[in-house]
């Protein structure tokens, strides 16, 4: 670093000898007075590092801008391509409208299905509470019986729901 002060000069002293050791009720003794070149290389030490400061956040604040400037890159080319996926949803829309007919009858349909079928699920969950808490063997035929059509039949509606619009 080009701005660097160079070594510090000790602000106090510490005295360890065994002159100082036999002295422990001494009074101590009266500091000697600081030199002037000595305050003048504190204040310039102390300017230096406020440089320092100054130039780390000069730094995160240019690498803030880079990351705020991608950020609005990735979210621009993300709408464009929402914006082209949900042209091309209309196009074929409107290219098909008996298809999206049947697709919001099945749509209907099926959240009816559901419905039923969700009703069934937290009867049985209701009916069996102790049973799926205490056994193992019993919570893992529950998920068998209900997860994967559960998550199928979540998985097709949101495929009809995106079609019909």
């Amino acid at each position: 670093m080009s701005s660097d002060p160079g070594p510090f000069s000790p602000i106090f002293s510490i005295n360890v000898s065994a002159d100082g050791a036999n002295s422990q009720n001494a009074p101590a003794p009266a500091p000697a007075a600081q030199p002037a070149g000595r305050s003048l290389d504190v204040g310039t030490a102390l300017i230096a590092l406020m440089r320092q400061m100054v130039d780390a956040q000069n730094r995160q604040n240019q690498m803030i801008e880079q990351l705020l400037q991608i950020n609005r890159q990735v979210l621009q080319s993300t709408q464009q391509a929402n914006s082209q996926r949900q042209n091309e949803m209309t196009q074929w829309r409107n290219s098909h409208p008996e298809l999206v007919q049947s697709c919001r009858s099945a749509l209907e349909t099926l959240s009816s299905v559901q419905t039923d079928f969700l009703s069934k699920m937290t009867s049985e969950v209701n009916d069996s509470h102790e049973e799926l808490i205490d056994s193992e063997y019993m919570f893992a035929d529950f998920l068998d019986r209900y997860g994967p059509r559960m998550a199928h039949l979540n998985g097709i509606l949101q495929i009809l729901n995106h079609l019909v619009g």
